[in-house]
C-alpha cells in the first residue's frame, strides 16, 4: 500500500481573517494523479498555498511529505518545499539567467554544494524532458510551452514525491496544453510522483480522466462517478 504524501483532516483555511475553505478532508497517496477543479475564487490556489507554507494551517490536522503543517516553523518551509515540485501558471522564471542558470540557482538554494553533481543533475533532467538544446537559452527566447517544460524541469530537480501544479496549462494553446498534461502524466507514472493539479481545462480532464476533487461553497469534495486511471 502506498503511503500518504498529503493528508488533511477537518482543516479550515483562512486568508487573513476570512475563512476560504472549511472542513477540508483529503488524502493523496504516493503515485496518485488528482485534479482540483472549481471556479475562480473558490479557494484552489489558497489550498495549494497552504500545502507549501504560504498560507498557514491553524485549525485541523494537516501533513505534507512528512511535515506537520500545523507545527510548521518558518525555518522549516524551505525544507518542506524541497520535497514539493511546484509548477506555476505564470512560470516565475529568472529572466536574467539562462535555462541552465535557472536550474542551478534552485539546486544551490536547496543545498547542492558540488558543482559537478549540480551540472550532472541539470543535464539529466533537461535530457529527460527534451530540453538539452535549450541549455544556454534565456527564458524570453523560449515559447510558452518550452517555458512551462522548464518549470517542470525545475520542479523535478530534487525528485519530489509530490507535484503541485496550479493551472499549468492556463496560458497555453490547446495543443501545447495537452502536451504539458501528457508530460505530467508520464512523470507521474515513471517516477511514481503524486500530482495534484488545479485546472479549468475540462476537455483535458475528459480526455485524460483521473480522480477529481472540487472546490465549491467553501469546501473541497471528492467528485463521484469519476473514472480513476489505474
Amino acid at each position: 500500500m502506498e503511503e500518504n504524501v498529503l493528508s488533511y483532516n477537518h482543516v479550515n483555511i483562512y486568508q487573513g481573517r476570512d475563512l476560504v475553505l472549511s472542513d477540508v478532508n483529503i488524502e493523496v497517496q504516493q503515485g496518485e494523479f488528482i485534479y482540483l477543479i472549481g471556479k475562480t475564487g473558490t479557494g484552489k490556489s489558497s489550498f495549494l498555498k497552504s500545502i507549501y507554507g504560504e498560507v498557514p494551517v491553524s485549525e485541523g490536522d494537516a501533513s505534507a511529505c512528512g511535515y506537520d503543517l500545523r507545527q510548521l516553523k518558518k525555518k522549516d518551509i524551505p525544507l518542506l518545499r524541497r520535497k514539493l515540485g511546484i509548477v506555476f501558471q505564470d512560470f516565475q522564471l529568472l529572466n536574467d539567467r539562462s535555462v541552465h542558470s535557472n536550474l542551478d540557482f534552485v539546486l544551490r538554494a536547496t543545498g547542492w554544494e558540488n558543482e559537478q553533481k549540480r551540472n550532472e543533475r541539470i543535464a539529466e533532467v533537461l535530457d529527460e524532458l527534451g530540453l538539452s538544446v535549450l541549455n544556454n537559452k534565456m527564458p524570453y527566447q523560449l515559447s510558452g510551452g518550452e517555458q512551462q517544460r522548464l518549470v517542470i524541469a525545475r520542479a523535478m530537480l530534487n525528485n519530489p514525491p509530490l507535484f503541485l501544479a496550479d493551472e499549468p496549462t492556463g496560458n497555453l494553446d490547446p495543443e501545447t496544453s495537452e502536451d504539458i498534461l501528457k508530460l505530467l502524466i508520464r512523470i507521474n507514472r515513471e517516477h511514481n510522483t503524486a500530482i495534484l493539479m488545479a485546472t479549468h481545462n475540462y476537455q483535458l480532464i475528459d480526455k485524460y480522466p483521473s480522480k477529481i476533487y472540487s472546490c465549491a461553497n467553501n469546501s473541497v469534495t471528492l467528485e463521484k462517478g469519476i473514472i480513476v486511471r489505474g
